[in-house]
């Protein structure tokens, strides 16, 4: 197995469904790729829809239960599952264009040192701000077609893009290149993911377990950045876990590391995160 894509999910099966079809429809061949779909304890129709998709593709479901906001913990079931030499992550209610995996697996194989690949998600926002638009202009029987057309009008950027523009699309060399290691379209490889301790589930709140992985793969000697060619589409919806306070689980991490670069994310309000690479250099601050 090449690679082993990861979806963490609760009460989302609608579109999480919308996920799984697009996976259906890799160009990759099917027997290179699993998908583990992990229930963080819904209330909803979630295992049926999985049932459905588990005869067109390599496809495990796991459940756990319903003990509050466990994403990172849902995440680390998966992986101790996984048995792809790449873990790819993914969020119900990301459509993957129809090449991702194989970009996501070619690009691994381009090289030889470890890297944490960050792909591109168009239509996101962060309070789901966009949605009626992202809405207007997205056909999800033409996911290719979609992610083609906004790419060629310059609609609905990765909400990233002014970060990319500012750093560079190989933004390895940024003293916190882990800030913008996402995980609604991301991959690393399964042996350093285990080795850096996975997820930490002490991230009980929305926000922040996935920059957290990151600034330890960083720290271990992945590099970090873009390509634009492992592409995604994100459809609005509200966040898991609303009204959680992020800010929180910043600060947790801050005293976590205690470096002067971290102890930037105990800063309240929060320092801009598509800026804080200037404010570390301006400051002159190292781990």
């Amino acid at each position: 197995m090449k690679l082993s894509v990861v979806i963490p999910t609760y009460n989302r099966s609608d579109i999480l469904q919308l996920t799984l079809e697009s996976l259906v429809r890799q160009d990759l061949d099917h027997d290179d790729y699993e998908v583990l779909v992990v229930d963080d304890g819904s209330s909803d129709d979630t295992a049926d829809v999985v049932k459905k998709y588990m005869d067109q593709m390599n496809l495990r479901y796991f459940f756990q239960e319903d003990e509050g906001y466990r994403a990172a913990g849902a995440r680390n079931l998966g992986i101790s599952h996984a048995e792809g030499e790449i873990t790819v992550f993914m969020d119900a209610g990301v459509m993957a264009h129809s090449s991702l995996l194989r970009v996501h697996l070619a690009t691994h194989e381009a090289h030889s040192e470890p890297i944490a690949l960050c792909g591109y998600v168009f239509g996101y926002s962060l309070n789901n701000e966009n949605a009626d638009e992202v809405l207007a202009d997205l056909d999800v029987n033409d996911v290719d077609g979609t992610i083609e057309k906004w790419r060629e009008k310059g609609l609905h950027p990765d909400i990233r893009e002014d970060f990319f523009i500012r750093e560079g699309d190989d933004f390895s060399a940024a003293p916190a290149p882990w800030l913008m290691y996402w995980t609604f379209n991301s991959s690393v490889r399964t042996e350093q993911l285990r080795r850096v301790g996975m997820f930490d589930d002490a991230f009980r709140a929305w926000g922040g377990e996935d920059v957290d992985l990151g600034y330890r793969l960083h720290r271990d000697g992945a590099r970090m950045f873009l390509n634009r060619d492992a592409v995604s589409l994100h459809w609005p919806h509200a966040r898991d876990g609303e009204g959680a306070d992020a800010v929180a689980n910043y600060q947790y991490m801050a005293r976590k590391y205690d470096t002067p670069i971290t102890r930037l994310l105990d800063i309240v309000p929060t320092i801009n995160f598509f800026v804080i690479n200037d404010v570390i250099r301006g400051r002159k601050l190292t781990h």
